[in-house]
């Protein structure tokens, strides 16, 4: 592997897998594909479009699942509220706790006592999610934090578990969706450490990052390394896809507007990533 190219894939709910899907398929179809990085990291939302991107499936057929509602996988529609409770929770600790694994403790210990569905129905949506359930060959890194201890993880395939199971864990949203079970511990959304946690793809000549959620921490992360001589070319939500957005991005009725909000957006920003990339 050589430390050249990065793609960072941040979270952002279903319709944040529909738009960032969209955005590398607008890409390509401009003849930018992005898709092949020395090293692709992934968190939560970005790490199924991370898995789905690296499984050798057609940039193509992913796009058309996320938009054809005749190709969209079954999705769980959470329990009403739970994601303003958990972003009242964070708030709260954010404002309580200056130690910030001990946030993601917390934010585990609330995890862990939450009424959700059953871990298994969680699981089976993501294995429906992903066209391949093994570890791709290239570079794939996924994050999750440890719901016991608050320690962020980062998974690839030398890490010796599942990658259904590891992106179920990325994907457990604390209070919305089940602790996941990983080998012997159990983990939560890595998005909780941060929605892209650019910080961990530190070191690369270029780096792409599409991020569908606002991160506290990115322009902190993206200017890091900045300083250090690396370029960076961040993509984010426009007001169209914001609006395809809509009020909750873990709806599945957002999937066909967000995803071709971000197909529009991936040809408009097109000629900016290919002068980063090439």
């Amino acid at each position: 592997m050589t430390n050249e190219r990065a793609l960072v894939l941040g979270g952002g709910g279903v319709a944040g897998i529909a738009w960032a899907t969209g955005v590398l398929a607008g890409l390509a179809d401009a003849g930018v594909d992005v898709t092949d990085p020395d090293f692709l990291l992934g968190t939560s939302a970005g790490s199924a479009v991370a898995a789905q991107i690296s499984s050798g499936a057609a940039l193509g057929d992913l796009f058309r699942a996320q938009v054809d509602p005749a190709l969209q996988w079954a999705e769980l529609t959470p329990r009403e509220g739970a994601l303003a409770e958990l972003f009242a929770f964070g708030e709260k600790v954010d404002a309580e706790v200056s130690d910030p694994v001990e946030r993601l403790r917390l934010m585990g210990e609330m995890a862990l006592a939450a009424e959700t569905v059953s871990e298994a129905e969680r699981r089976a949506v993501i294995e429906a999610r992903l066209p391949s359930h093994d570890w791709p060959e290239r570079s794939l890194s996924v994050v999750a934090v440890d719901a016991a201890t608050g320690e962020t993880r980062i998974f690839d395939r030398t890490s010796g578990v599942g990658l259904v199971d590891v992106v179920t864990a990325s994907c457990a949203v604390p209070g919305v969706w089940p602790v996941a079970t990983v080998g012997d511990a159990r983990y939560i959304d890595g998005g909780v450490r941060s929605f892209t946690n650019l910080d961990l793809a530190a070191g690369y000549a270029r780096t792409l990052v599409i991020a569908p959620m606002p991160d506290p921490v990115l322009d902190a992360d993206a200017a890091s390394i900045a300083e250090r001589g690396g370029v960076i070319e961040v993509i984010t939500p426009d007001e169209a896809a914001l609006a395809a957005f809509g009020t909750d991005p873990l709806s599945p009725a957002s999937r066909t507007p967000a995803g071709h909000a971000g197909f529009a957006q991936g040809r408009a920003v097109a000629e900016a990533v290919a002068a980063l990339w090439a």
